[in-house]
C-alpha cells in the first residue's frame, strides 16, 4: 500500500507568482524511509505542508492511505501523521518538557500512569529526561527540536514528516536522531517516514530518494541510482554523501572498486583486504 500518492500536484502562494510547486507525482510506500532533498527555495516546505493538510487549495490530487486529502478527510487523516518543522518555537505547546510531550497524549485520552512511562521513554530516547521540568525558554533551539522530535514519536504516528526537522541540532544530535528514528523503523517495519532536508548524508541512508529544484522533481529513485547523477546535482548545488565523493576519488586515481561496494562499511572492509 502506498502511504502517500501524489499526482500533478501544482500550487502557487499567489495566482501571479511563480508555481511554488509545479506538476509534481509521486508516491511513498508504507514502511519506507524517503528523502525529498533541495535547497531553500526548491518547493520543499511548501509540499510539506501540502502534504499535512496546513494548505488545502491546490491544483491535482494527494491522498494519505488510501484516501484523498481535503477539507473533508484532513482532520482524521492528522491523526496518523506526526508532524516536526524547523522552527521548534512554532510546536512547542507546554509550559515544560514534560507538559509538551504529554499534550498529545493527553488529546488522546492517555491514562496518566501510561503517560508517565511514555513521557520518560521518549525523553530518554531523544536525550531529554534531565530536562522534563524546564521551561521552552530556558531550553536551546536544539533541545526543543529535541522534544518536538520525542512529542511526535509518542504519538506512534502511522506517517512521520520531517520538514527540516534537525536543522538545528549539532552533527551528534542529528545523528542520534537519525538513529532513534530508524531504531523506531525496526521494531515498527510498517512506520512510513517522509523526510523534507538538504542533508545529503541523511538522503544516503534513505530507501528513496527525490530530489526537487524550482517546483518540480529533478530526480527520483534509489539513493546509488540518484546520486550517480553528479552533474545534475552539481547543478542544483547539492554535494554527493562522503561515500560517494570517496569512492568516486578512489576509481579517479585508478583503484577499481566493484560496483557492490555501496556502502562505507563496506568499501572499508574491500579497503582492509
Amino acid at each position: 500500500m502506498n502511504v502517500i500518492e501524489v499526482e500533478n500536484l501544482t500550487y502557487s502562494y499567489d495566482k501571479n507568482e511563480i508555481k511554488a510547486v509545479q506538476s509534481v507525482s509521486f508516491s511513498v510506500p508504507q514502511g519506507k524511509y524517503v528523502t525529498l532533498i533541495g535547497h531553500n527555495g526548491s518547493g520543499k516546505s511548501t509540499l510539506a505542508k501540502l502534504l499535512s493538510g496546513l494548505i488545502t487549495s491546490y491544483e491535482g490530487k494527494i491522498s494519505l492511505f488510501g484516501q484523498e486529502l481535503n477539507k473533508n478527510s484532513v482532520y482524521a487523516l492528522r491523526k496518523k501523521i506526526g508532524l516536526v518543522f524547523q522552527n521548534p518555537d512554532n510546536q512547542f505547546v507546554g509550559s515544560t518538557v514534560r507538559d509538551d510531550i504529554a499534550f498529545g497524549l493527553e488529546n488522546r485520552q492517555i491514562p496518566s500512569e501510561k503517560m508517565d512511562e511514555i513521557i520518560n521513554a521518549y525523553s530518554k530516547r531523544v536525550g531529554m529526561f534531565d530536562s522534563l521540568d524546564k521551561a521552552p525558554e530556558n531550553l536551546s533551539g536544539g533541545q526543543k527540536q529535541r522534544v518536538a522530535i520525542a512529542g511526535v514519536l509518542a504519538m506512534h504516528p502511522d506517517l512521520i514528516i520531517y520538514d527540516e526537522a534537525t536543522s538545528m541540532l549539532d552533527p551528534v544530535g542529528k545523528k542520534d536522531i537519525l538513529d532513534i528514528t530508524f531504531s523506531l523503523r525496526k521494531e515498527n517495519p510498517s512506520l512510513t517516514v517522509l523526510s523534507i532536508t538538504h542533508d545529503v548524508e541523511e538522503a544516503f541512508r534513505s530507501d528513496y530518494v527525490l530530489v526537487m529544484n524550482g517546483g518540480r522533481i529533478l530526480l527520483q529513485g534509489e539513493p546509488k541510482e540518484v546520486f550517480s547523477h553528479q552533474q545534475e546535482l552539481k547543478s542544483v548545488r547539492l554535494d554527493s554523501p562522503f561515500f560517494v565523493a570517496l569512492k568516486n576519488a578512489l576509481i579517479a586515481k585508478g583503484m577499481p572498486i566493484p560496483a557492490e561496494i555501496d556502502t562505507e562499511e563496506k568499501l572499508e572492509e574491500y579497503l582492509c583486504r
